[in-house]
């Protein structure tokens, strides 16, 4: 299957990293190249699950998988792989939150306390 994005791999580029992989058993409608690219459009895109195009299959067996391979350590193991043998320009990154992402109570951001008034 070929891709009209930037940052995919093809078959050969697959071959290289396959043996990181776990083995794909039974009825499996996505097979694990197209897997790992529509993990590389989210990572240059950003969008959400649910907007992933819908020649990399159903998104939300997508998100299942990605959601396995997390908890098992494949997708750390896939990227840093991917990065070593430099075969995407994904990298992996520690995101900071701000203020703008998770919103505090004005105390926590120094704002002044209220002085009672002493009558």
């Amino acid at each position: 299957m070929c891709y009209n994005y930037p940052m995919t791999i093809n078959q050969e580029q697959y071959d290289k990293i396959k043996h990181l992989l776990p083995t794909q058993h039974g009825n499996v409608s996505i097979d694990n190249i197209t897997f790992i690219n529509a993990l590389l459009y989210i990572c240059e895109n950003g969008c959400k699950w649910r907007r992933l195009p819908k020649e990399f299959g159903k998104w939300h067996v997508i998100y299942k998988r990605y959601r396995y391979w997390l908890e098992k350590g494949y997708i750390d193991r896939l990227f840093r792989e991917l990065c070593v043998q430099s075969i995407s320009q994904a990298d992996i990154l520690a995101f900071l939150l701000d203020s703008m992402t998770v919103p505090v109570h004005p105390n926590a951001c120094g704002a002044l306390k209220k002085e009672e008034i002493s009558q």
